[in-house]
């Protein structure tokens, strides 16, 4: 009885300890992937009501970038509708690669205020070309006067020969490398970019034209129980972020492997996902997409070479929603600390756990959440520290008005153009409510969407 009875009181002591391990992680996972919410995600209904525009000739762009010095955004499209639901690598869709072979997606350029698309012509590219992450920094050797972008973008082709029976991994992803000089109507191919450490391209962050960084998002890139496992399980920290360097921007025969050197910068991240500049040059946004953690590091020189080597995690920041791509909002018109409205913004699906069962339906609604996170003062730098920071969601959906969403970035709207604040008002000021457009994207969805909010 007594021996009974002290088995009993051991089972229940390691049940509560195993509840206490696990417990709060097996919440969160259910809690982030839907499991635990309605159909539609919280707050929507307050977010019923604000005009939406939807941005014509932007179908399926899965990430989107503001270049601050020319006031422009830039996106890229995979624009057909059954490339899209046939062929896409990240949700292991492999369907049709011969589709995806003929796939042309295309990089545009738009304007925030008067919320036009435009479509740019490619010079010595031809596809396949099938969209993903982007990044966009400037061409700081251009002449006075003339302003210029380079434009990395993830390019999900199949591999050569897919139609090989069991011929595993389907995909072989590289990073296309673009020139585009603002104003023109043209977009110029640098060179396609290969190397055996890019196994699942999800997002670039770039620092210089021959120096740029790119997540794996999973290990197992074909759909089973282990890649399931890799999603929900948090611990899984089985993913990495790659930094390639180039000797130079020349590809000698088209050779994508041509001067292509790569290392790992960061190890043992679960699903790291999107990339994103954050307040200083150095500093880079990493998300861990299915577990909703924003992680900010700062990038170091390799004292040898010195290029840009490793990445040291700073601060991580557990988002009540899944991170997709991150960007960072830098407030034009701050007057001081008190009046900042600078943060980080993240982009997700409200309920993955459909979005997984949705993903060849063409019409599916899938739910989506932003979520604007200002950064604590307080995370001591080079910690590693687990932080909330201030949290809001700027703006939800049930998928009606977009799906998927996956990336959005903030572009302030002057405080002047909306009059005097209402009296009482307190985050208005002299000048006005702060305010901005928001710019919201999918890869599933058949627009990117804008839409004002309040700071």
């Amino acid at each position: 009885m007594v021996n009974t009875s002290l088995k009993l009181s051991l089972a229940g002591v390691l049940a509560a300890y195993v509840y206490y391990l696990a417990g709060p992680l097996a919440y969160r996972t259910l809690m982030l992937w839907g499991f635990l919410s309605s159909p539609g995600p919280e707050n929507d209904s307050l977010f019923v009501a604000a005009t939406v525009t939807a941005i014509a000739d932007t179908a399926y762009c899965e990430d989107i970038h503001y270049h601050a010095p020319s006031g422009t955004l830039f996106t890229a499209c995979e624009d057909n509708d059954e490339t899209r639901h046939k062929w896409f690598p990240p949700l292991t869709n492999f369907d049709d690669p011969e589709l995806a072979r003929r796939s042309r997606g295309s990089i545009h350029v738009i304007n925030p205020k008067t919320l036009q698309s435009r479509r740019l012509k490619f010079e010595n590219f031809d596809g396949p070309f099938i969209t993903h992450g982007i990044d966009v920094i400037s061409d700081t050797d251009q002449p006075d006067g003339t302003v210029a972008v380079y434009v990395f973008a993830v390019n999900h082709v199949p591999v050569p020969d897919y139609r090989k029976a069991g011929q595993t991994p389907h995909a072989r992803s590289q990073i296309e490398i673009f020139h585009h000089v603002l104003g023109s109507s043209t977009i110029r191919h640098v060179r396609s970019v290969w190397h055996p450490l890019i196994r699942a391209p999800n997002d670039i962050f770039a620092s210089s034209a021959t120096s740029f960084f790119v997540t794996n998002d999973h290990r197992y890139v074909d759909h089973g129980l282990m890649r399931a496992i890799e999603d929900l399980y948090a611990r899984a920290k089985w993913t990495d972020v790659v930094h390639v360097q180039l000797d130079s921007l020349a590809a000698p025969g088209d050779d994508a492997t041509a001067g292509v050197h790569a290392t790992v910068a960061v190890s043992d991240m679960h699903n790291s996902n999107g990339l994103g500049h954050g307040r200083s040059p150095r500093e880079i946004l990493i998300t861990s997409c299915s577990s909703g953690v924003l992680h900010i590091g700062q990038v170091s020189l390799d004292a040898v070479s010195g290029h840009d080597s490793n990445v040291t995690i700073v601060e991580s920041i557990e988002v009540d929603a899944i991170s997709d791509n991150p960007s960072y909002f830098s407030d034009p018109f701050s007057s001081g600390l008190a009046d900042d409205r600078s943060g980080f913004v993240t982009a997700g699906v409200a309920r993955p756990m459909e979005m997984t069962l949705n993903q060849r339906k063409r019409t599916a609604k899938d739910p989506v959440k932003v979520v604007y996170v200002k950064p604590s003062l307080t995370a001591a730098s080079g910690t590693g520290s687990r932080t909330r920071g201030e949290q809001r969601v700027l703006f939800a959906d049930s998928g009606s008005r977009i799906r998927t969403a996956s990336a959005a970035v903030l572009v302030a709207i002057d405080p002047a153009t909306h009059g005097s604040a209402r009296a009482g008002d307190s985050d208005g000021g002299a000048q006005g409510p702060r305010k901005a457009m928001l710019f919201v994207t999918g890869f599933q969805s058949k627009n990117i969407i804008a839409v004002e909010v309040d700071l």
